[in-house]
């Protein structure tokens, strides 16, 4: 029979052990939560003036402001256009590294080092590619397309940042599918090739249902981190030219903290927060039905 003393000792191990954990989730993620939600009530213009609550003006602020829709709609674009080729290529870089290659640890460590680059410092690396050596290169080997100026034409300067996210993110999803591909088991393969099954036939019918749990983490984390793309988009190209290529987490950083409306920008930030939350929760509702279905 449990006494209370030791439900008393159970609690104050578990305290022990999780109390930190939970103090510090609370200092780093709930209270700051909680307060961001107070200040979209408000209309708080500088941390050092008097804060005025406004009910939900805010909300009906951001959800008019045509700036704010059309950043959202641009990174929409975005997420598609990383999402899918991040994850293809991952995958395919990872069956090429696994295909018993010689040097394979090699390309491994050498396709997962761009993601060890902070984003910040990527986009300054790539701002000199795209405006030096590019525009070099193709004036000596005469490529009219290398030759212009990437970072100062609209759609060409938006395909930049989709190029370095891509050259980031895609080692780190190999080493996801990496693990998925080696814990595909052997015997399957071997009975799926007894049974005269080819090359192709094996990656659809028996390798591709496998990796769907490698999937279901890529995408989630691919769509997070487009969704949340700013320190690549900043140093990259700041929003330029002409703010054709401010993404939604730029616009809400310029509207609080250069425009100096607080209220709006965190009120924007909490219904991109809704909107990220919503399509992740169901990406892995529906991948993980895909999972149980394979």
């Amino acid at each position: 029979m449990i006494t209370e003393k030791s439900r008393l000792k159970s609690l104050g191990n578990q305290l022990f052990f999780t109390g930190p954990t939970i103090i510090f989730f609370a200092i780093a993620v709930l209270i700051p939560f909680a307060y961001g939600l107070y200040l979209t009530l408000t209309d708080m213009t500088s941390p050092v003036n008097p804060i005025k609550f406004s009910g939900f003006g805010n909300y009906k602020t951001a959800f008019t402001d045509t700036a704010f829709w059309e950043s959202m709609w641009l990174t929409v674009e975005f997420v598609i256009a990383t999402v899918i080729i991040i994850n293809i290529l991952g995958f395919i870089l990872a069956f090429l590294v696994t295909s018993g290659v010689k040097m394979q640890n090699f390309f491994r460590t050498a396709l997962f080092t761009p993601n060890l680059i902070g984003g910040l410092i990527l986009g300054y690396i790539w701002q000199f590619i795209f405006v030096q050596t590019l525009p070099s290169i193709g004036d000596k080997l005469g490529i009219e397309w290398l030759r212009l100026g990437w970072l100062g034409d609209e759609h060409l300067a938006f395909w930049a940042i989709v190029i370095v996210t891509i050259w980031q993110s895609a080692g780190y999803m190999m080493i996801i599918f990496v693990a998925g591909l080696v814990n595909v088991p052997k015997d399957v393969m071997e009975a799926a090739t007894i049974d005269g099954a080819n090359a192709w036939q094996r990656l659809r019918n028996v390798i591709l249902p496998l990796m769907v749990p490698s999937f279901v983490v890529t995408v989630f984390l691919t769509l997070k981190n487009a969704f949340m793309v700013y320190d690549v988009n900043y140093s990259l190209t700041a929003g330029g030219p002409y703010g054709s290529t401010t993404m939604v987490s730029m616009h809400v950083v310029q509207k609080a903290f250069t425009e100096n409306i607080y209220g709006v920008g965190q009120a924007e930030a909490i219904v991109l927060f809704i909107i990220v939350a919503v399509v992740t929760g169901l990406q892995v509702y529906f991948s993980k039905r895909m999972e149980v279905a394979a």
